[in-house]
């Protein structure tokens, strides 16, 4: 498609673009062309084409409206310039608005370049196609007169349109058909086969044409200047507001991340084991506590086990000086240990004098007593604490005596 175009060449330069050089050229209606950099349907093109009844050689530069208004068209309707300013190329033999111009009313039309918008939902953004180099592009074309209610001819033309060339795909499904070649420009205006122009409306698919973005701006007809042709900068996706929105909030999410990564490799760091996990304090000291209740538990129930009933317990108090250990062996012959907490001084004398009575005695009973003495003795002497020579013993008590 092509609803646009640039043409701010002068007249004399026209037919050069055309590749008609060598022939005379005359003009017709020239003083209606304005150059203009953003032409639409219905402004004043010049075109060339072949004189009427003339030789090969006579052709014209002829200022035509841009939008082909057919001969058979009602005098009184009033003329639409935007129906038909492009004709496919593939069905142009077919319809009949077209077939009957094929044969002698082929044109040129000569521009230095054309627009074409690319949609992205409601939003349309053109571009400015042109040769890399400057020169003028060729459109194939063809002209039809049309005489109004008053009586005046009105001339129109229509560009010939194909698919679009695999570099232009992505803009648009269609183009206009360009001719490259004075070959091609020959071959339309003075050819008669149709088989050939068949070959020549093809896509152009030479690299050396070129399209960059322009303001939006130029889509009103009424928009004229060197603003129209010049280059603008799209906005990317990432300057939207609300893709900057989320763009922030994906940056905080993988910092805060990185933080917490960091944080966790500085603790294995500090560490002293690889892979220890630090313990709880307040948990490591609630184990401690019910392990040393545990212990107090299972002291108390050893000494209510194994002490004889003849010896009372008095209440440990702050003097206890400390933990002896014994072992007592029980009814399946294997020794068992546990904790006895030692008693206090006085508690200590008194155990020590009832013994003392007793063993008296048990020698004033009689000779065969003396017997057990030398066990007795034993005994005594590993069950009394050594009180630093205060302490009194059997030894001493017989010296009394």
């Amino acid at each position: 498609m092509c609803g646009r175009s640039r043409c701010t060449l002068r007249a004399d330069d026209i037919p050069r673009a055309c590749n008609r050089t060598g022939a005379p050229v005359r003009t017709v209606n020239m003083d209606s062309y304005r150059p203009s950099y953003n032409v639409a349907p219905g402004s004043n093109l010049p075109v060339v084409r072949r004189a009427d009844g003339s030789d090969v050689d006579g052709f014209l530069l002829h200022s035509m409206k841009w939008g082909l208004i057919p001969s058979f068209t009602n005098k009184t309707d009033k003329p639409n310039f935007y129906k038909m300013f492009n004709a496919r190329s593939e069905s142009i033999s077919e319809k009949a608005s077209f077939r009957s111009l094929l044969p002698k009313s082929r044109c040129l039309v000569a521009v230095e370049g054309f627009y074409e918008w690319k949609k992205d939902g409601s939003k349309k953004q053109p571009y400015y196609i042109h040769f890399k180099d400057g020169r003028p592009m060729v459109f194939a074309a063809l002209y039809d007169p049309w005489e109004n209610s008053e009586g005046e001819i009105l001339y129109t033309f229509t560009i010939l349109t194909t698919s679009s060339s695999s570099a232009l795909q992505w803009l648009h499904d269609r183009m206009p058909v360009i001719l490259g070649n004075k070959e091609s420009t020959d071959t339309w205006l003075n050819g008669s086969s149709s088989s050939k122009f068949d070959m020549m409306l093809k896509p152009y698919e030479d690299s050396d044409l070129v399209w960059y973005p322009v303001t939006p701006a130029m889509g009103k007809p009424t928009v004229d200047g060197p603003e129209c042709i010049k280059e603008i900068q799209l906005k990317t996706e990432g300057k939207n507001p609300i893709t900057k929105f989320f763009l922030r909030q994906k940056i905080k999410e993988q910092e805060s991340n990185l933080e917490e990564k960091s944080l966790f490799d500085e603790s294995v760091k500090i560490s002293p084991v690889k892979g220890l996990k630090e313990e709880d304090p307040i948990k490591e000291m609630k184990v401690e506590q019910e392990s040393d209740l545990e212990q107090k538990n299972s002291c108390d129930k050893s000494d209510e086990g194994s002490q004889p009933k003849r010896v009372k317990h008095e209440p440990v108090t702050a003097d206890d000086t400390g933990i002896q250990s014994f072992f007592k062996k029980g009814d399946d012959n294997k020794v068992k240990s546990s904790a006895y907490m030692l008693p206090n001084e006085e508690t200590a004398k008194k155990q020590t004098k009832q013994g003392d009575e007793e063993f008296v005695a048990d020698i004033k009973s009689g000779p065969d007593r003396r017997d057990k003495l030398d066990t007795i003795l034993v005994k005594k002497k590993g069950n009394i604490k050594d009180g630093g020579g205060n302490q009194p013993t059997l030894f001493s008590y017989f010296g009394k005596k």
